[in-house]
């Protein structure tokens, strides 16, 4: 795949409030992750680094038990195995993640 639309990459709802979008080449991958205000991603960690990108909402991250909120325009760099969280605010929100090596359980 050369090219897209992120509207138009198959959706998978990983939670309830949470539907997620993947494009992926051989070694890279992006997710796009719709949020509906207030959902939810629990505590967890993978092996993967992952770099998460607020493109429009606001969300509270928990990376290894420090909270922010971030906004459209600010991210945060989880490395491999950090537990981490996130409650998404009050409106809905869009993210794009980076991840390394691929999530192959997102493709």
């Amino acid at each position: 795949m050369s090219f897209f639309k992120v509207d138009d990459l198959p959706a998978v709802e990983m939670l309830p409030g949470v539907r997620r979008r993947a494009v992926y080449l051989e070694h890279a991958m992006l997710t796009f992750f719709d949020f509906a205000p207030r959902s939810v991603l629990p505590l967890h960690t993978h092996p993967h680094e992952q770099i998460t990108f607020v493109v429009r909402g606001a969300l509270e991250f928990n990376l290894d038990g420090e909270t922010r909120v971030l906004r459209a325009g600010e991210g945060v760099c989880v490395p491999p195995n950090a537990p981490h969280s996130a409650t998404v605010l009050d409106e809905p929100t869009f993210v794009v993640d980076a991840w390394y090596p691929q999530r192959e359980d997102y493709k």
